[in-house]
Order: C-alpha cells, then sequence, then structure tokens
C-alpha cells in the first residue's frame, strides 16, 4: 500500500491554510507532520480522511480493497476523544467497534491492551484526560485498518501511556501498517517529517484577524472613569440639593 498527496492545497473560511504540499508514504512507514500553531496539520490529516476536500492537489491510494475508499481505510483520531460520559468504558468502546466493524469480544481484548481492563464497568466521566485518551487509542487495536492518522496523540498521556502508544504504533507498522502523525514533539518512533509552513497569505489573514478583534474589544470596553469627578455627594446623607 501506498499514499501520495500531490500538490495538495486548502482553503478555509476564504483563508488560504496551506499549498503545494506533497508527501509520499509506504507500508511500514510513519510521517511526522510537524509545523507551528495554524500551519494546517490537523486540516491535512481532516483532508486525508475525508472530512475536508482540498482547493486543488489530488490524493492518491494504491493497494488495499479496490472497493473500500481511502477514508474506509483510515482511522482519524482527533483531538476529541469522541466519548459519552454516561456509558461505561465498555459501552464507549462497544459502540465504536460497532460502528467501526469490530466485535464485543475484540472490544474487552482492546480495553487490556491500552492498561484499561480493570475499568470496563466505569462510567467515562470518571476517568482522567490521560484514561479517556487512552480508551480513544483502543479504537484502533480492535477494529484494524491499515492507515492511521493521528493528531496529537500524545496529549494527556503520562510516561506509561506514552509507552504503550508507541508499542501500539510500532506494532501496526511492523504489520504493514501506515501512520501520519500531527505533533509537537517527539513519537516515539522513527518517522520521516514532512513540515507545514505557514503561508504568507495565511500570516496576514491571521495578524488582520488578530487586530480587529483587538480594535473590537478596546471599542467595547467602557472609557476610563474621569479621576477628577468626585463619586460622594456634596449633600448630607439623607439630605437634597437645598431649594429656595
Amino acid at each position: 500500500m501506498h499514499l501520495r498527496g500531490i500538490e495538495l492545497e486548502c482553503i478555509r473560511g476564504g483563508r488560504p491554510v496551506f499549498a503545494g504540499v506533497s508527501f509520499a508514504i509506504g507500508q511500514g512507514e510513519a510521517i511526522a507532520v510537524t509545523g507551528r500553531n495554524g500551519a494546517g496539520k490537523t486540516t491535512l490529516l481532516r483532508l486525508i480522511a475525508g472530512l475536508l476536500a482540498p482547493t486543488a492537489g489530488r490524493l492518491e491510494l494504491e493497494g488495499g480493497p479496490a472497493e473500500a475508499s481511502l477514508a474506509e481505510q483510515a482511522h482519524y483520531l482527533g483531538h476529541r476523544d469522541a466519548l459519552k460520559p454516561g456509558l461505561t468504558v465498555l459501552e464507549n468502546l462497544q459502540f465504536w467497534y460497532a460502528f467501526l466493524g469490530g466485535g464485543n469480544a475484540v472490544a474487552a481484548a482492546a480495553l487490556e491492551t491500552v492498561g484499561l481492563g480493570g475499568l470496563a464497568g466505569l462510567p467515562a466521566a470518571y476517568l482522567s484526560a490521560g484514561q479517556r485518551r487512552r480508551l480513544a487509542l483502543a479504537r484502533l487495536v480492535a477494529a484494524p485498518r491499515p492507515i492511521w492518522l493521528l493528531d496529537e496523540p500524545t496529549a494527556a498521556l503520562d510516561t506509561a501511556g506514552q509507552q504503550r502508544l508507541g508499542e501500539l504504533m510500532r506494532s501496526h507498522l511492523t504489520g504493514g501498517g501506515l501512520i501520519m502523525a500531527a505533533t509537537h514533539g517527539p513519537l516515539g518512533i522513527d518517522a520521516k517529517e514532512l513540515r507545514l509552513e505557514t503561508s504568507p497569505e495565511a500570516q496576514l489573514a491571521s495578524s488582520t484577524l488578530a487586530e480587529g478583534r483587538a480594535l473590537a474589544r478596546s471599542l467595547a470596553s467602557p472609557p476610563p472613569q474621569d479621576r477628577a469627578t468626585s463619586t460622594t455627594s456634596p449633600f448630607p446623607h439623607g439630605g437634597g440639593e437645598p431649594t429656595g
């Protein structure tokens, strides 16, 4: 399996996010997508996942089932963990595995893999941020798909959680999978780097937007009180202005 992006361009809300982005990744390979905030790392992953359409350029996928689209062969793990707090840990996972084509027995085994086996009956509302992230990562295990699109996968994970994630990613690559991960730090695996640079147009648009917001805040703020104006009544308490 090979995935290629050729001269990809994306415009969102009338603002150019990136242009001329190209990459190539084959089975058993990983790409770390890096760049400053606003460079388009999340946008690129969402575009590959089929959640956004490129303004220009194209994606090419070779290999895999001929009847399956790129989106159907990819896992997209975004910033949000997509959990229902009222459902238990296992129930959340069972929903996603039914949606993605897995099964209950696989779901229980996946919880053990990410270190949540002992919390299967606990409502997701009681999970810590790191445990919620582990539960989201468990979806990758039970419903195998060859392409993993991971947005800041190590976020909220402690050292043990990051080590588990590293083991999962290495196992996926060993099995011939592909990984593209947006990150600000090391992934813990060997990976090529695709660095996105903020375009001059996007920088100008961002600067203009920030200036507009600052002006709006200044106009909305009340003017400072005149220090020469006394807030104390010149007349005795209970009295009014003298008459006659």
